[in-house]
């Protein structure tokens, strides 16, 4: 026969819980949904509540289906059927490799403006509903605004340490963001958190503090990069802002450190937590596919610039004046468009410098973040933005105002990879669940392309690569890309495969997500990024495990920076992941099709 059906329970035909291995021309073994409730199949199942269809890649209590042949050329008799397993989850090691763990972000408002946790009964059972799931923790923004709120290095941390604790009695994870920026003005921002009102006020007798744009509009989302170093904030610096910070929660969450329930401190570094100039915002006008603006035009910043160009011989050179603004096109302008001042010997030197400084402003502040941590079992990670719009422009006009000098001839994320290996920081890159044809044509979008790049540009530095969705999906297609980019050759049948990220964090949880059908494809897309395993607890199991620490490395020379530039071509990428989500309506009307099809 072709198939065979055998309860968890020890015996065939079992009514809670039935597994269903087909082999043979019956399904597509590429499909292995999760079916929660059939019935009525003509007096042979009665309330069947749970059928996994499963298929080679996936996890097996009873047979090492690695052992046989692909499907479709191999078939199982009921007298090869194995015993009933004693243990409640068991793992096939190799197919374990290939593990990519899950994250939900939880709500930016889950603590409130006023330092309090809302709505905790609400949160547990959304938190229990994620475990329940597989996923396998939760990531969280820990704001700077929220916990400094009161006055220089008056820290209130109670209220985390609340979420915290119920975030570890619901058995998952935690992944930390440090968020030194404002919340509201961004894509998807429910919310508005502001700065610190003692820095607010700062910056009240002195707006530089602020990035700036040519016309001079500040912008209070982040301070300046040009403050970094400038002891404005009470006889500190703004990095100093940032590490005395870091230091107090590690000195406050010891324990929750300790214990193993923070794993990751991803550590803010502008504007939506992300390493990048704010050249697109809500709040100042801009609109999808506008080209942004450059933010370096503050007084700190024009002087930084000043020294640097006369230092190359060049006092004659000012910043950018024929950039266009927010909404325009890279065509429109003078400096983004056909032979533009981005191609001449003075734009190459402000691009130059307008990247370093923001890869600089990266460094310092993680090497303050390592020694922060150092010697904790703790990973840190930094983000970068998924600026995919004008991608397939000359120009990349959009990354080239966000900070990122990219260009087809030149690699504007490799240099960024190569300084967060001096900190074994992880990579964490946005926009995995888009597609080209999804996006407007006239944009020259290229979001495929640039996820490409980007990782495979992080793999090469030998750097952790994770990342996230960008906009919120409940969609198969978003979660197939992601599915795609997690493993871009897919599910490795021999351990570790050669391509692999490090972890995928969702955006985000909401009521949207736990309705019953979003929930459902969900629940998949956690067992399909898992490899079809359960879910592990322990993460040595899928080579995560994380030990002390280390020192950052010797800082790295601008010679090696620009080494990292030299454009490579990405890693090869599959056109579709081999672990695909379907549809849950179509797949439960498909199987049901088929099952009758067994008993006629």
């Amino acid at each position: 026969m072709t198939s065979i059906i055998r309860s968890t329970q020890g015996g065939c035909w079992g009514s809670d819980r039935l597994r269903l291995r087909l082999y043979g021309s019956v399904f597509d073994p590429a499909v292995m949904p999760l079916i929660d409730r059939v019935e009525s199949l003509q007096g042979v199942i009665r309330k069947v509540k749970r059928i996994e269809a499963m298929g080679q890649t996936g996890r097996s209590n009873y047979v090492d289906v690695t052992k046989f042949p692909k499907a479709g050329t191999s078939k199982l008799s009921t007298d090869e059927m194995p015993e009933a397993p004693t243990a409640p989850s068991t793992y096939n090691e190799k197919i374990l490799a290939n593990y990519v763990p899950v994250y939900v972000m939880l709500p930016l408002g889950v603590i409130s403006n006023d330092n309090v946790f809302e709505d905790q009964p609400k949160m547990e059972k959304q938190l229990k509903e994620l475990r329940a799931a597989g996923v396998d923790g939760v990531m969280v923004d820990v704001w700077w605004g929220i916990v400094e709120s009161k006055g220089p290095k008056q820290y209130d941390w109670s209220a985390y340490r609340s979420l915290f604790a119920l975030v570890q009695e619901c058995g998952l994870k935690l992944q930390a963001i440090m968020s030194f920026h404002r919340c509201g003005g961004n894509v998807g921002d429910e919310v508005t958190i502001p700065l610190p009102q003692w820095v607010l006020d700062i910056g009240e007798t002195d707006p530089d503090i602020f990035y700036t744009n040519r016309k001079g509009n500040r912008n209070k989302e982040y301070l300046t990069i040009g403050v970094d170093n400038q002891p404005l904030f009470d006889g500190r610096t703004a990095v100093q802002l940032y590490s005395d910070y870091m230091k107090s929660f590690r000195e406050n969450m010891s324990d929750f450190i300790e214990a193993g329930l923070i794993i990751d401190i991803e550590v803010g570094l502008g504007p939506a937590g992300e390493l990048r100039y704010p050249s697109y915002t809500g709040t100042q006008g801009w609109v999808f596919p506008g080209i942004g603006e450059f933010q370096c035009y503050d007084k700190y910043l024009e002087a930084e610039f000043k020294e640097a160009a006369t230092g190359a011989g060049h006092p004659e050179w000012g910043l950018p004046d024929n950039a266009g603004e927010y909404n325009d096109t890279p065509g429109s302008t003078e400096f983004f468009g056909l032979n533009g001042t981005y191609m001449t010997e003075k734009g190459k030197f402000f691009l130059t410098w307008y990247s370093n400084k923001l890869i600089n402003h990266g460094d310092e502040i993680l090497d303050e973040a390592n020694r922060a941590f150092l010697g904790c079992k703790v990973k840190l990670a930094a983000k970068v933005a998924g600026i995919h719009w004008w991608y397939k422009s000359p120009s990349h006009a959009a990354e080239l105002t966000s900070g990122y000098y990219n260009l087809k001839d030149r690699d504007g994320y490799r240099p960024i990879a190569r300084m967060l290996s001096r900190h074994y920081a992880i990579f964490n890159f946005t926009c995995l669940e888009m597609r080209d044809s999804e996006q407007r044509a006239d944009a020259k979008c290229g979001p495929q392309e640039l996820v490409q790049q980007v990782l495979s540009g992080g793999w090469r530095e030998e750097v952790e690569v994770a990342g996230e969705n960008a906009l919120s999906r409940y969609d198969s297609n978003g979660y197939n890309q992601m599915l795609l980019n997690a493993r871009p050759s897919g599910i490795s049948r021999e351990g570790l495969p050669k391509q692999i990220m490090y972890g995928v964090t969702y955006l985000r949880l909401s009521d949207e997500l736990l309705k019953d059908k979003n929930f459902k494809i969900f629940k998949t897309f956690v067992k399909k990024m898992h490899a079809h395993q359960d879910y592990c607890a322990d993460l040595g199991m899928y080579n995560h495990q994380i030990g002390p620490l280390e020192r950052s490395k010797p800082k790295l020379v601008m010679e090696d920076l620009l080494e990292a530039t030299k454009p490579m071509e990405p890693f090869p990428w599959g056109e579709e992941t081999d672990m695909k989500v379907d549809d849950f309506d179509g797949v439960l009307a498909n199987l049901i099709r088929k099952l009758f099809s067994l008993f006629k």
